[in-house]
């Protein structure tokens, strides 16, 4: 591969134990521009050679020191780096997004890799525990016994469709296993085969630099449901990571419980991240917190998963917040879906809000094809509380206003949410009375709770939480983005009276 070419050709192939493999059919891509590419299918075949490498290659990995997991973590980074015209050039054909969309996502991927390598080396992650052995200890002496996070075995990743780096082949979940120990066998997305190409080949490069095991991580392009729920059985998968729809999250969860050997999925599977305008911010803060919702709302298309989709604030605002936001959203420019699926899903979506009972629209034009516009709609806090509908997901830059009629109505409204990533508040001293009755409602419905701000953009850092209850994640003890992600992937293991010989290198306080 030509690691600093401005136009790159993809290969096509999937990336199995180190070696670039065909298979029998194969399907195009769909670029938002430019020709499509030839990409082969993956199938249950290709899933049982990846598994099964992965499985061997974890006999190898897992008894790996952090400083050597670390390196290859880092290797990681600089190949890609490496790349990074390649990925930024095929990356806006496929997905649409714009050069510094790309390359900002670009350095949270390698900034994320970083920050892993320097989390396991520190090794506080392994939660390492000691009781020593009390032998004159009476009625009973006490063994020797030490306790340290060891990883699961082989994990799955499915590439997500709206961030072709940040989480897919490389992104979160990728770098959560290989950080704990884990091989990795990724599905990518057929929204951005190319992409995740090219970062396959720079993690293949940093397994052979930094010399880990050919097994340790395979790539698995295209191929439908079939080849998914294959990888999700596979006897050797041992852990699953998602970031993707709720049907579709929802199934394979429903196969990782089936198993004969139930295995975590820990998926993030969708949110409307609600935000209250309590009701002093909303009297003397209402167009600066409208003209900044319309930005949130609209940041790459609507399509992050933190997009703040519904605001509730009091019915005497509704008319200056919904004319402050609308200026704000007529600015706003036709943009590009992901992917014509998502785009379609999109038109339906708001149709339906659209007829649905006492909603007022406010923007109603959603634009043709994959080239989308803002829509904002609002409702009563009883016509919403009544129609469960209104309340779920729509990926796109959809915005939605519930107003209420009093401080209690507020508090219904939010009890009436399920499960979120994020929750914001946006306030003012006078309004911490009704925050303080708000704030406990939101701690059971998100895994994040903002006040003065918007929730697009996600900070990689030790103390970031991204997930939530049910149907936000499944596995709201755990979260896919910061260095806490790394936990989902390990498990504790005691050892009673066991020689320092036989201990994991990660025992060793200098890892």
């Amino acid at each position: 591969m030509d690691q600093i070419a401005n136009v790159y050709a993809p290969h096509g192939l999937h990336l199995v134990a180190g070696q670039w493999v065909d298979s029998p059919q194969r399907f195009e891509s769909d670029p938002a521009e430019g020709q499509p590419h030839s990409f082969a299918v993956g199938t249950r075949y290709l899933v049982d050679a990846a598994a099964k490498a992965a499985s061997a290659a974890f006999q190898t990995y897992s008894q790996t020191s952090a400083r050597q997991r670390a390196a290859f973590l880092r290797s990681i980074a600089d190949e890609i780096e490496a790349r990074a015209s390649a990925i930024t050039q095929i990356g806006m054909q496929e997905t649409g997004l714009p050069k510094a969309r790309l390359e900002g996502e670009r350095g949270r991927t390698v900034h994320q890799l970083r920050l892993f390598a320097d989390h396991i080396q520190d090794g506080a992650c392994f939660d390492r525990r000691h009781d020593h052995a009390l032998p004159d200890r009476q009625p009973l002496p006490r063994p020797d016994i030490k306790m340290i996070q060891q990883p699961v075995g082989p994990v799955a990743v499915f590439g997500a469709s709206n961030f072709p780096l940040a989480f897919s082949v490389a992104g979160g979940d990728t770098a959560s296993a290989l950080a704990a120990g884990c091989p990795v066998v990724v599905k990518g997305h057929s929204a951005h085969p190319g992409t995740g190409e090219i970062v396959a080949d720079a993690i293949s490069a940093a397994v052979v630099s930094t010399g880990m095991p050919k097994g340790v991580f395979s790539l698995i392009q295209g191929g439908k449901r079939d080849v998914g729920h294959a990888l999700v059985q596979h006897p050797l998968i041992k852990a699953v990571g998602f970031t993707g729809s709720l049907s579709g999250g929802r199934a394979l969860f429903n196969l990782c419980a089936a198993r004969p050997d139930p295995i975590p999925f820990f998926g993030e599977l969708g949110s409307v991240n609600p935000m209250f305008l309590l009701p002093n911010a909303a009297r003397t803060n209402v167009e600066s917190i409208a003209e900044g919702w319309a930005s949130s709302l609209t940041m790459g298309a609507g399509q992050f998963c933190t997009n703040p989709g519904i605001a509730i604030l009091p019915n005497e605002q509704l008319q200056t917040f919904a004319d402050t936001t609308i200026k704000a959203l007529s600015k706003v420019a036709p943009q590009t879906m992901l992917t014509s699926g998502i785009a379609s899903d999109y038109h339906d979506r708001v149709d339906h809000v659209k007829h649905g009972d006492n909603v007022d629209a406010h923007l109603d034009e959603t634009g043709v094809g994959r080239s989308v516009w803002p829509t904002l709609f609002s409702v009563k806090a009883t016509d919403w509380i009544a129609q469960p509908t209104l309340s779920e997901e729509i990926f796109g830059p959809f915005g939605l206003i519930v107003t209420v009629e009093s401080d209690e109505q507020m508090l219904d409204v939010a009890q009436n949410f399920v499960g979120q990533l994020t929750a914001t508040m946006h306030l003012t001293d006078a309004d911490l009375p009704l925050a303080k009755s708000l704030t406990p409602i939101l701690q059971q419905k998100a895994g994040r709770i903002l006040v003065n701000g918007f929730p697009t953009g996600v900070e990689v850092c030790d103390a970031m939480v991204h997930s939530g209850p049910y149907p936000a994640s499944t596995n709201f003890g755990a979260t896919s983005v910061g260095t806490l992600a790394i936990r989902r992937f390990l498990r504790p293991v005691c050892f009673q009276n066991m020689p320092d010989a036989l201990l994991p290198a990660d025992w060793q306080q200098d890892v």
